[in-house]
């Protein structure tokens, strides 16, 4: 008798879940025969351009006598191994929650662009499909260079896009009573 094949799905996540996230994203595959396994993917920022984007607020502040920011390369790195376990601890607690709501789950932290990232892991695992949950950005959104249009662009699989922390009927609001947005 052949294993039974599995129905892998890649998370790329922009913020830790909540319960709440955790408990949408399990609902939506109740009714899948085969068993479902969740790949949780969570980017780590880059520190450099995390201390860059820092110094152009200072820059653009409106305060005359700021003080000056600098950081050497041992501060940036300082930074990145704080940002890097942060990630990781998010990740984390991530798949924690979705193990709470009975997943079988993995995570990684990803350092590669998040889309190439998304692209590999659903590559990777042949994955049916891919969910991509983050916070709202109208602008990204408008120009259609967000996580999920980049990524429709260019993973062949049907991508599911939701808001983090807001429940379906919250993300239908904000779409015009379409709901969540998907392929």
């Amino acid at each position: 008798m052949s294993e039974p094949t599995t129905y892998d799905v890649v998370l790329l996540v922009e913020q830790p879940l909540s319960a709440e996230d955790a408990a949408q994203v399990r609902s939506l595959h109740g009714d899948v025969e085969d068993p479902v396994r969740y790949h949780v993917l969570l980017p780590v920022e880059d520190a450099a351009a995390r201390v860059e984007s820092a110094m152009g607020s200072i820059a653009a502040s409106e305060v005359l006598a700021s003080p000056a920011l600098v950081m050497d390369s041992q501060d940036i790195a300082e930074v990145q191994r704080e940002l890097l376990e942060r990630a990781r601890t998010d990740c984390d607690g991530c798949v924690s929650k979705l193990k709470g709501q009975g997943a079988d789950v993995s995570g990684e932290v990803v350092s590669a662009e998040p889309i190439e990232a998304l692209a590999a892991k659903v590559a990777e695992v042949r994955a049916a499909e891919a969910i991509i949950l983050t916070r709202k950005h109208v602008i990204a959104e408008f120009f259609h260079v967000d996580w999920t249009s980049r990524a429709r662009r260019k993973i062949g699989v049907p991508i599911l896009h939701l808001l983090e922390h807001e429940n379906f009927d919250e993300q239908s609001e904000h779409y015009g009573g379409e709901g969540v947005t998907g392929l």
